[in-house]
């Protein structure tokens, strides 16, 4: 063997001439490949990056905002109302003590006979106290405890709407209805129910509103 024979050639290649057998070198083409890898991964986060940064531009994120809006509309219209005021009190369940604060006699029972044939529960009948005897210029007031201001006498108040209510410092649960000089008569029954019917409907669910909600 030529001592210009390459160990390892086993005689196969031999250098003949000025030529040399080109011997391949697997580590360059590794990294080759390595690069490359590295290059396109490096052009993946410039992109995305490229696109978050349109996306803060143009108004992506207001997609995604007025998305969430609209999930939180929905919730809130699908949402129970609140729990309403308690119920108003039944004609029966309210004691209506009935003074007459004008000179015709006999107008206090005439009247607390009509309010008892409408259900309600009749307490004292008889004239009105000096504080109101003759006093008073309209068709009535309706007197009662603060409590029965948006109960009782609401209430009372459908069977003669044009009378005056007034709140006193009472313990009881009573309200009185104290005739005028102005009264003539209570209000119809039918005109009474009417208005009774009204005041005790329930108040219509509340639902979201769908201009809000885009």
């Amino acid at each position: 063997m030529s001592m210009l024979t390459p160990p390892g050639m086993g005689g196969k290649y031999r250098i003949t001439g000025d030529k040399y057998p080109r011997m391949r070198r697997s580590r360059r083409r590794g990294r080759l490949v390595l690069g490359v890898v590295a290059s396109a991964a490096a052009l993946s986060l410039v992109g995305w990056g490229t696109l978050q940064l349109i996306d803060v531009f143009t108004g992506g994120g207001d997609q995604a905002s007025a998305a969430g809006a609209k999930a939180n509309c929905a919730k809130k219209s699908g949402a129970s109302p609140t729990a309403s005021a308690a119920p108003l009190p039944k004609p029966g369940q309210i004691t209506v003590n009935v003074l007459n604060a004008t000179p015709r006699g006999g107008l206090a029972k005439k009247t607390a006979d009509e309010l008892k044939k409408r259900g309600f529960r009749i307490g004292d009948v008889g004239n009105a106290t000096a504080t109101y005897d003759k006093k008073v210029k309209g068709t009535g007031i309706l007197l009662g405890p603060s409590s029965a201001l948006k109960t009782s006498l609401p209430v009372l108040g459908t069977q003669l709407a044009s009378a005056e209510t007034r709140t006193d410092t009472r313990k009881g649960a009573e309200v009185d209805l104290i005739i005028g000089n102005g009264f003539k008569s209570l209000s119809s029954k039918a005109v009474a129910d009417k208005a009774l019917a009204a005041l005790t409907a329930p108040a219509p669910a509340a639902t979201g509103s769908k201009k809000s909600c885009g």
